[in-house]
């Protein structure tokens, strides 16, 4: 398949392999939860004569979700908004029922690549990480958040075992001037834990890497709804319906992994990131709410990696919905 993106700056990861799991066919209907710069979108809509309802909270995308819409009238909508609300925002749209659903988790190419975004301390920008641009800021956050608190949030969503020593960084240079920068809390990490460029040869990662990781999976509540979008994709999905799951870090593919195991009828124990999120109804074994696409997870080719070197950490997880009764309740506990 030739290499067609909606974005230059955007290579969706692993293509090829979530349109083979997703198995596009005329007439379906296609939910992409995670829009971002269109590369899946597209990819789905020249498979098949199909439809599909983009989802994302960024507004910055409308204008490469115009032009899509242009090239596939009446088969491509965006629909601003989370994807943990998919079945409300295709409720609105008079859709019921879908035959996949795509994720891809995490911040896009395209965000990571704007400096003026704040998701990134390769180029100095203010200190925003957030995909909707509303709400709570990473620059809240470091200059706001008790230090024990902060260390909490570094080392949990960016298990960083230097935490605390980080923590006390930050809390004595806010201390002197307000932290709104990236670059400036890049270097304040830097100043605090060390870094050598190289060790032995081997390029090391920065020691902010994890601590940006931390905050912007805090201020966009990533893992929440990760956990709430997978019961939310369990609930639309008809019989035969695929869902598709991208991640790239072992926080987001544990979440995964243990929904899919839970919602095949495997044991696994609960998660702090998914309280209420699966509970089972009946005998879970005999009642599969899934059946799994792949056994274990997808990766990268070496050839996509030395293409996109982003990819390198992927995993891709698919399972296919069974005509069971959802296994998951809502927040509130009600059956859907």
């Amino acid at each position: 398949m030739a290499d067609t993106v909606c974005d230059p700056r955007h290579f969706p990861v692993m293509r090829d392999e979530i349109i083979a799991m997703a198995a596009p066919k005329d007439g379906e209907i296609f939910i992409d939860g995670t829009f971002g710069a269109g590369g899946y979108s597209r990819a789905i809509l020249e498979s098949a004569n199909c439809t599909v309802y983009a989802i994302d909270r960024d507004p910055h995308v409308q204008e490469t979700a115009d032009k899509l819409a242009e090239e596939y009238p009446e088969r491509f909508h965006l629909l601003p908004g989370c994807f943990s609300q998919m079945d409300i925002l295709m409720a609105d749209h008079g859709v019921g029922a879908v035959d996949g659903v795509l994720l891809d988790i995490g911040v896009s190419s395209m965000q990571f690549d704007d400096a003026q975004r704040g998701f990134s301390f390769q180029n100095d920008g203010p200190l925003s990480m957030r995909m909707s641009d509303e709400g709570l800021s990473a620059e809240d956050v470091v200059n706001d958040t008790e230090e024990n608190d902060l260390a909490d949030i570094i080392y949990q969503y960016g298990e960083e075992r230097k935490s605390r020593r980080i923590a006390r960084a930050i809390i004595e240079a806010r201390a002197i001037a307000p932290i709104t920068r990236t670059a400036q809390l890049a270097a304040i990490i830097e100043k605090a834990v060390g870094y050598k460029r190289y060790i032995k040869g081997k390029r090391q990662i920065h020691p902010a890497t994890r601590t940006f990781q931390a905050l912007r999976i805090y201020v966009n509540d990533e893992l929440g709804e990760l956990a709430r979008g997978l019961v939310a994709a369990e609930r639309i999905l008809a019989p035969g319906g695929r869902l598709c799951v991208v991640s790239f870090h072992s926080l987001e593919d544990r979440i995964i992994k243990q929904f899919f195991k839970q919602g095949s009828g495997g044991i696994s124990h609960g998660s702090r990131h998914m309280p209420q999120a699966l509970t089972a109804v009946g005998d879970v074994e005999s009642q599969p709410a899934f059946t799994m696409i792949a056994r274990g997870a997808v990766k990268p080719t070496k050839t996509e990696i030395g293409q996109n070197i982003r990819s390198r950490s992927a995993k891709l997880r698919g399972a296919c919905r069974t005509s069971a009764a959802c296994l998951s309740k809502d927040e509130s506990g009600d059956e859907k």
